[in-house]
Formats: structure tokens, C-alpha cells, sequence
């Protein structure tokens, strides 16, 4: 629905995962049967979920673990990881600055230039754990280390920025040629974010075996404030997972996968993603508050270190639990802060949905006022 916010000026009605719930219909199920397996490109997970690649969320040693519960970790290829031979240092200095030090001090140490070696030995760690591994790096980045990445064993290569087109304008450096890049490479690509229907089908166009919804970052993002750029989620899940519809009907039957990334905070709110088209979700705050979470109670993203332009702080999230209970329990808190999963299937179980796919197709209502 359209609204006119001025002369010549019209606006779009959209929805966030607060102002959306879901209905339960006519049957229940019992949740001991109800599957939350997904599956993108060969690789099978237990649980519908990627750990968003934030050096507060994923270290190599929480990327197995992850990969262990069921789920994936995707670990930043141009974090602390990768710039810094004992990224533990520089956790420990970000964890115990004060606030108003805390950006300046961040943009110093992610100034230290990226080491291919440190690539290679961070991917190798993960993959002698016998778990899948998963690399992000940014566009800027992707053409420069990509071959360094794959080569290293790679097995889910993820291209992840604030926003990211099929269709990037610029006038001094040759644009990343997205389309070209996926058809070279041997692993499924994962892209985003994007926020539109119609980006996400420039996305799928170009190869992508997934699609990241959303601009990343939740709780420690401050995109809206500085760029004044947001799509609430709830809407911009339900619009690209119809325009993967008209895609799959344009390509043949070609499915893409669609990852909701970015204000997935609480248990419901997974839920409420899958129903309103997601295949899987990336989340970065509530695995930040495990205890086994290199972040040690603090959250932040890459765009917080931003060399020019800091779109992100850095949070204090605390500790809730050992990644375990987060994930899969059991939960000693009534706040959708742990046992994230078991409460989708039991969300899946009210409505009598036993498949994610199935659950898609969940009603949904507005119950804001």
C-alpha cells in the first residue's frame, strides 16, 4: 500500500519482525517431528542458521563449534583474524576500552593489512575439524583475495556489504563483475544484502546460490542514523522471497536460497523470517552473548571500524549462555534469548508444519495498531 508523504512524493507501507505474528492454524504437531534441516548447494545443516562473519561472533575455534550444534560459522576473511597473527591481543584492547575510545582505537587495529598466509591457516583450522567451512569477504576485497580463499578450501564463499548489486557503478576502479566471478568459481556464493525484489533478482541473475536479506549488522548497525537507509525486515524477506518466485518461473525452476540477515534478535524472530519466505537466517547479537564468543560480552561489525564513514558501535551484549543452550538448549530464560531452535520447531509444531518450506507458508498478520 502506497502512502502520499508530500506532493509528487509516495511511500511505501512496510513491516518489521515486531509488527508482524504468526497464526497458528487448524492442526498442531507433535515437535519432536518437526525437521529444521535445510540444505544450499551439498551441504546439509540441523539448523537453518549461519553465523554472521563479525570477529565478536566468529573465531575459527566458534565456527567449528557452530558447525558441530548443526548450523555454520562464517568467519570474517578481513577481521582481527586475518590482520593480526594473535587476534586474542587485540580482542582483549577492544573488549576494555572505554566507549568514547573504542571506534579510533578499532580503526587503527583493522588498519593492519590482510596476510593471504593467515587466510590459508585460519580456513585449514576450521576444515581439519571435519565441519563445513564458510568465508565472507566484502566486494571491495572479493576480487583481490578470492583466488587465495578458494584455493585454501573454502566450501560456501559469502560476498557480504552493507548493500551489494549486481549492477555497481565506478568511474576510477573496474567493478567486481558478479556475475562472471560466480560462473569461474567451483563453490556455491552466497551474496547480500539487499533489500528489494528487484536487487535480489540481479542477485539470482548473476549466479547466486543464496541471497542475504537485509542489511546485517542489528544491533550494533547504525546505517539508519548515518546513511538514513532501512527496509524493516519483515517486508523485505516477504518482497524477495516473491521475486525468487518469479525467478524460479523466469530461470526454469533455479531455487535460491533466501537468508534474512539483520534484526534477528530473538527466538521469534527466526520464526517469524522463515514465515515470511526465509530459507535460513545470519545472526550476529545473540551469539555474540555465548560464552565461548570471542567478542567476551561486547558485539560490533566490521562498518564500526569504517576508516572513513563508522556506521556501527560497538555493543555490550553481555553473556547469557555457552553457545549450546543458545542454540539448542535447554533455556534458563523466557526472554527468546536461548534454546533459539527448539523454540522454531515448537513455533513450527503450534502451526502444524512439520517442513521449513512448509512453514513458509504460514499466515502471518499486522499487530501493531
Amino acid at each position: 500500500m502506497e502512502i502520499e508523504i508530500g506532493p509528487g512524493k509516495r511511500a511505501r507501507q512496510a513491516y518489521s519482525f515486531d509488527d508482524i505474528a504468526i497464526v497458528p492454524s487448524r492442526r498442531t504437531r507433535d515437535p519432536k517431528e518437526v525437521s529444521t534441516q535445510w540444505q544450499i548447494d551439498a551441504y546439509k545443516f540441523d539448523l537453518p542458521m549461519l553465523a554472521a562473519p563479525m570477529d565478536s561472533v566468529v573465531s575459527p575455534e566458534t565456527a567449528i563449534a557452530i558447525g558441530r550444534l548443526g548450523g555454520v560459522g562464517v568467519l570474517n576473511l578481513e577481521g582481527l583474524w586475518t590482520r593480526h597473527e594473535n587476534p586474542r591481543i587485540a580482542l582483549g584492547e577492544i573488549s576494555s576500552l572505554p566507549q568514547e575510545q573504542a571506534i579510533r582505537r578499532m580503526q587503527a587495529l583493522y588498519a593492519a593489512p590482510i596476510q593471504p598466509e593467515l587466510i590459508k591457516s585460519r580456513i585449514a583450522e576450521i576444515r581439519a575439524a571435519g565441519v563445513t567451512v564458510a568465508g565472507a569477504l566484502s566486494p571491495a576485497r572479493t576480487a583481490e583475495f578470492h583466488k587465495v580463499v578458494v584455493d585454501a578450501g573454502v566450501d560456501i564463499f559469502v560476498i557480504r556489504g552493507t548493500t551489494v548489486s549486481a549492477e555497481h557503478v565506478a568511474t576510477e576502479n573496474a567493478p567486481l563483475n558478479l556475475k562472471k566471478f560466480i560462473y569461474d568459481l567451483d563453490v556455491p556464493v552466497i551474496v547480500g544484502g539487499c533489500a528489494t525484489g528487484q536487487s535480489a533478482q540481479h542477485l539470482m541473475r548473476a549466479g547466486a546460490a543464496g541471497v542475504l536479506v537485509g542489511f546485517g549488522g542489528g544491533s550494533a548497525h547504525t546505517t539508519r542514523n548515518v546513511l538514513g537507509i532501512e527496509v524493516p525486515m519483515a517486508s523485505a524477506v516477504a518482497d524477495v522471497a516473491s521475486a525468487r518466485r518469479d525467478y524460479m518461473d523466469e530461470s526454469g525452476g533455479r531455487y535460491v536460497h533466501v537468508i534474512a540477515d539483520g534484526s534477528v534478535g530473538k527466538s521469534g524472530d527466526i520464526a517469524k523470517a522463515i514465515a515470511c519466505g526465509a530459507d535460513a537466517v545470519m545472526m550476529g547479537s545473540p551469539l555474540a552473548k555465548a560464552a565461548e564468543a570471542p567478542g567476551m560480552g561486547w558485539h560490533w561489525g566490521m562498518e564500526a571500524a569504517h576508516e572513513e564513514l563508522p556506521r556501527g558501535n560497538r555493543v555490550h551484549v553481555g553473556t547469557v549462555g555457552t553457545l549450546q543452550e543458545i542454540l539448542t538448549g535447554p533455556s534458563h530464560t523466557a526472554d527468546g534469548s536461548m534454546n533459539l531452535f527448539g523454540a522454531l520447531r515448537r513455533a513450527m509444531a503450534t502451526s502444524g508444519y512439520s517442513e521449513l518450506k512448509e512453514f513458509q507458508r504460514v499466515e502471518v498478520v499486522i499487530n501493531r495498531a
